[in-house]
């Protein structure tokens, strides 16, 4: 499958250089056997059926407001032009015997949907190209399933998700961002009466956090309450630009790259996920010869080894991004309940060389830098910048970015069968160049050890070599890391 992606036709071959062609998934006995590594507890060829209800849509089930709503240059910026997609996990409840849990979600979703009418509306296109919501009230996809399957056949439960095409209805792409439902999402029964919740995301409408918010409405409703504990708060006029549109502060996550479109194979990239716990963490903390955080050292240690792994010209700018939440860092701070995109993107940036061939206390102190430059000018720079030059894309040659959905929390999403088993993105590689964004997901692995879990995505060719210097790069250590792949 070939996407048509910003920013240009040798960006890809920049960003992924050498050996596209080969499509060959990396092994995990290639790695050095000072190290052990064990597979995930899961079939990665584990196959089952699914079979799917007609797609329907969800609408409020109460009249709700016709209008038209302003996004801000944050929500409406091309980076986030994008669908993401969101899995959940839960177990079979003796209390719920009886109940079906898509038809108990589905009647929740007309209620919370009165609320949050903008979600049941559709994107649409100014003639400036700036896209704005209009509230149709039309709704959003939802579509019953049953799978022949068990939850415990799932093994311990990460991305890359087995038969993932067959548990989401993906219907949603690029091209359907506008004028398109805003949301699909997908209840699949299983065999032991556990279900799975999955939710294919417009980026454009709101963040993660914004995301969670919804949910926990959504899963407050389901459970019989009258109300939601957190009344949603649209406002994104708050981040409008200023009346004098300025770029004050360097932006390096925006400068741009030569071109405007590119072509990429995605069949050709290869899926893992990593297993980080507090040994490892602690590890490298240790390593980085520093006060540190777990993001800033993972991050520090993944952006070098990502960096080593692509064979990166010593001379090639390379950025580390990541956003930061600015929900109460923003002056005035937002509203509680403000559910749209409520992010800007701290940016670290060096050069190839200069990042493998100092230390990793190299990289965490880029990445602490970038986070501290980030203030209230800053943000304002961001939305004016959008303003000024348009809906611009972040920087893509030679980044990295990490989400850190930590404080989410999605694994605590109930529906009333209690707590997500796990709660979080399906994939690494989201986003409108694949490969570029992964995230820091929390994870409790098989032996109930707390940790983060990383879901990686890259060519064939680099993912072996990711994998196998993760492997020597860690070789003295006694606790393993954990891996998978498809």
């Amino acid at each position: 499958m070939r996407m048509l992606l910003w920013p240009s036709l040798e960006i890809f071959s920049r960003l992924f250089p050498a050996g596209m062609a080969c499509c060959t998934t990396f092994s995990p006995h290639k790695m050095s056997s000072a190290l052990r590594f064990f597979s995930f507890r899961m079939g990665a060829d584990l196959k089952f059926k699914v079979t799917r209800q007609e797609a329907v849509l969800v609408a409020p089930c109460l009249p709700t407001p016709k209008e038209h709503l302003y996004l801000s240059n944050i929500d409406d910026q091309a980076g986030l032009r994008f669908h993401i997609p969101v899995a959940f996990f839960y177990k079979h409840s003796y209390l719920k015997e009886d109940q079906d849990p898509a038809k108990i979600i589905r009647k929740a979703l007309e209620k919370v949907l009165v609320h949050y009418y903008p979600l049941a509306g559709r994107l649409r296109e100014a003639a400036s190209g700036k896209l704005k919501v209009e509230c149709t009230g039309e709704g959003v996809l939802f579509v019953e399933a049953d799978a022949d399957v068990t939850l415990a056949e799932f093994g311990d439960l990460h991305p890359p998700f087995p038969c993932w095409d067959d548990l989401l209805h993906d219907i949603l792409t690029p091209q359907t961002l506008i004028n398109s439902p805003l949301l699909l999402i997908q209840v699949t029964r299983l065999k032991c009466k556990g279900f799975i919740f999955a939710i294919v995301m417009n980026h454009i409408i709101m963040d993660g956090m914004g995301l969670a918010q919804f949910l926990t409405a959504l899963g407050e409703i389901a459970m019989g309450a009258s109300g939601m504990s957190i009344l949603p708060v649209w406002k994104r006029e708050t981040l409008k630009p200023r009346l004098k549109p300025s770029i004050s502060l360097p932006l390096y996550e925006y400068e741009e790259d030569e071109g405007k479109i590119m072509s990429v194979d995605v069949d050709k990239l290869s899926h893992a996920s990593y297993f980080f716990g507090p040994k490892e963490i602690e590890t490298l903390k240790r390593r980085a010869c520093m006060k540190s955080s777990t993001f800033e050292a993972l991050s520090g240690f993944l952006w070098r080894l990502r960096t080593k792994a692509l064979n990166m010209a010593v001379e090639q700018e390379v950025r580390f991004m990541f956003p930061l939440e600015i929900r109460s860092t923003f002056e005035p701070p937002l509203p509680r309940g403000y559910y749209g995109n409520a992010i800007v993107f701290a940016c670290a940036k060096t050069t190839a060389g200069m990042l493998l061939n100092n230390s990793l206390s190299y990289a965490v102190e880029l990445i602490i830098k970038a986070k501290t430059v980030v203030n209230n000018e800053y943000i304002c720079s961001v939305i004016d910048l959008m303003e000024i030059k348009g809906h611009s894309h972040f920087t893509v040659v030679g980044s990295f970015m990490v989400s850190d959905i930590t404080k989410i929390q999605f694994r605590d999403v109930d529906f009333g069968w209690g707590k997500a088993i796990y709660g979080g993105p399906t994939t690494g590689g989201a986003g409108v160049v694949p490969g570029v964004l992964t995230f820091f997901i929390p994870y409790r692995n098989s032996n109930g050890v707390e940790g983060k879990l990383v879901p990686i995505c890259l060519p064939s060719h680099a993912m072996q070599k990711f994998q196998l210097e993760l492997a020597q790069a860690m070789e003295n250590e006694a606790h393993p890391f954990i891996s998978s792949s498809i």
